[in-house]
């Protein structure tokens, strides 16, 4: 197994990305830390996580909050004795969300706290238990939007993910002589419920299908394999990318500087 021995923290795990990755991890001999403020999703993702043989358990945390983030930490390491994978899943897209003109204030405070300052709290928590741990991961999602720009305004979420970018570089470079690695998780367009609830209609979905060279959405378990590679021994001289899993969007779009 892949993960064996190693004690994983997930954040936003109770759908998405953030579910697919907690059932695979454990699989993976993994203890899995399911966190989330969607408590009925959280624990149901559990269940699942326990009904196909896994080892876990659930907390309530709001990312934007430095005492939830503390408290997880604290809660995982009371468990479990140890932190080696800390999976900054965790982040929102708001409807109101568009471009400057439009895009309220409140909706651009509330974006980056969770998608931004929930990142920097994870790791200003998390990262003093993988030291204790001796090392491990760091993988933080991003999204390929913080490369090429969204099709349709969403200015909060797209300029958060490219934060969320920059300040992995950074932490990979400070920590990669303590043997911690960071690395963002950069999705194209899912066939989840955060984007299918935009792409309500045909018209909208093949707006969007057109920029995919693979001609199709992805799924939520391509991004968790690609996440077990990251939190894995076997990515052990990966640091401080941006690891691609958008159907080939970026290499269409993206001009190399």
């Amino acid at each position: 197994m892949r993960l064996q021995n190693k004690v994983a923290l997930v954040t936003g795990a109770s759908s998405g990305i953030g579910r697919a990755t907690c059932l695979l991890f454990a699989q993976e001999g993994a203890r899995v830390v399911l966190v989330d403020v969607n408590d009925a999703g959280g624990q149901e993702a559990l269940a699942a996580l326990k009904q196909q043989g896994g080892e876990g358990m659930y907390i309530h945390a709001d990312m934007a909050q430095a005492a939830d983030c503390e408290a997880m930490v604290r809660a995982v390491e009371e468990r479990y004795g140890r932190l080696d994978i800390l999976f900054n899943n965790a982040g929102i897209s708001h409807a109101a969300d568009d471009d400057a003109v439009n895009t309220a204030e409140e909706v651009w405070d509330l974006t980056f706290n969770i998608n931004v300052k929930g990142v920097f709290l994870c790791c200003k928590y998390g990262i003093p238990a993988l030291r204790r741990a001796g090392g491990g991961s760091i993988i933080n999602t991003a999204s390929f939007v913080a490369l090429v720009g969204a099709a349709t305004p969403q200015l909060a979420y797209t300029a958060s993910k490219g934060a969320v970018l920059s300040m992995t570089r950074e932490l990979a470079t400070i920590h990669a002589r303590e043997n911690i690695r960071v690395n963002a998780l950069c999705p194209g367009p899912l066939r989840t419920e955060l984007l299918m609830k935009y792409l309500d209609t045909p018209e909208k979905k093949n707006r969007r299908l057109v920029h995919i060279p693979m001609g199709r959405f992805g799924e939520a378990e391509e991004i968790a394999r690609a996440a077990l590679y990251l939190a894995s021994d076997e990515s052990s001289f990966v640091t401080g990318t941006s690891f691609m899993v958008d159907g080939g969007i970026t290499a269409a779009y993206v001009t190399p500087e």
